[in-house]
């Protein structure tokens, strides 16, 4: 299923999330080769961009294999914001997205993420500015509201569209909730019905049944899957031949897991280092082995591997 954003057209509607630590250009290329319609960056600051951070750089960096790509920026300075959207637009990626549902503390309390949430007025004058900054699509990523008691995602979607944005994704979630209990996907309708641009739902989609089942429940346009992909790009696929056939593929074989993470290891060390690509595949080897027999010793040995020849023997042992 074909999903339009702006001008902008995906080949299908499953959408990786952007997740800090995770999505970095590795894992996109595992999960575009999966059948992911579109990928997005890990979220990047712009007040870090405008500083010049040496960080900032390899955040950005997009894989023509990957597009189409969302970049994600965050921040609270609508003059900034405009100013870094119209600066980084010549660059490769597609879509930009405006994150106003990041959870974490650090974030929060410089009043960017899920903060601007509380703040309707603030995310009408970001957005505006943005959107007129730039001629690429604009998108905003949101979360039910910041706490329970201020449950306001059907507000600050209406104005979202208004001030100019091509589509906004709503993780079913407040800010209070981080990723605990279950994800409220009654506000994700609630939100598709009061907006009539493209609406990507976002919580609890880690399956085939699941991904049928949000789709259904919500009537939103797209599907956006973070942590059930972690250590399972293998998911874009099976939700794919699942929305097409109705057949739904096993799970991966023990095989088909120990390839992916010696590919993933490759491409960590191609892209990072083998310093830094080892450490960061720690992670990744834990959520790839879960549930498998022994994984609690794998996820204690991979913590002591530092070179790539001790990772793949301890992949190809297992």
């Amino acid at each position: 299923m074909k999903l339009k954003i702006g001008n902008v057209i995906l080949e299908n509607n499953l959408v990786l999330a952007p997740m800090a630590g995770v999505t970095d250009l590795p894992f996109r290329l595992l999960c575009k080769e999966q059948g992911a319609g579109l990928i997005c960056t890990e979220m990047v600051s712009a007040k870090a961009i405008y500083y010049k951070n040496k960080n900032t750089e390899s955040l950005m960096a997009i894989d023509e294999r990957e597009r189409p790509v969302s970049l994600q920026l965050f921040g609270s300075e609508p003059d900034l914001m405009a100013e870094i959207a119209r600066q980084i637009e010549e660059r490769n990626f597609d879509i930009l997205d405006i994150n106003m549902g990041c959870p974490v503390p650090k974030v929060v309390n410089n009043g960017e993420g899920s903060a601007l949430m509380k703040n309707p007025g603030l995310v009408h004058e970001i957005i505006y500015k943005v959107s007129r900054a730039i001629k690429k699509p604009l998108t905003v990523k949101i979360r039910k509201g910041f706490t329970g008691d201020s449950v306001n995602a059907v507000e600050i979607a209406k104005i979202a569209q208004d001030a100019g944005a091509a589509a906004i994704a709503i993780h079913g979630r407040t800010r209070e909730q981080y990723y605990s209990g279950q994800a409220d996907w009654d506000i994700i309708r609630q939100v598709k019905e009061a907006v009539s641009i493209p609406v990507i739902g976002n919580g609890d989609v880690d399956s085939p049944q699941k991904a049928e089942a949000m789709a259904r429940e919500t009537g939103c346009d797209g599907i956006m899957i973070g942590r059930g992909v972690q250590g399972n790009p293998w998911l874009f696929s099976r939700i794919l031949h699942y929305q097409e056939t109705g057949e739904l593929l096993p799970p991966p074989d023990k095989e088909e897991i120990k390839n992916m993470m010696l590919r993933h290891g490759r491409l960590q060390l191609k892209y990072k280092g083998a310093y830094t690509g080892i450490r960061e595949m720690r992670k990744h080897i834990a959520w790839y082995t879960s549930g498998m027999p022994h994984s609690a010793a794998v996820r204690r040995k991979v913590n002591e591997v530092e070179t790539w020849e001790e990772l793949e023997e301890l992949i190809r042992g297992l």
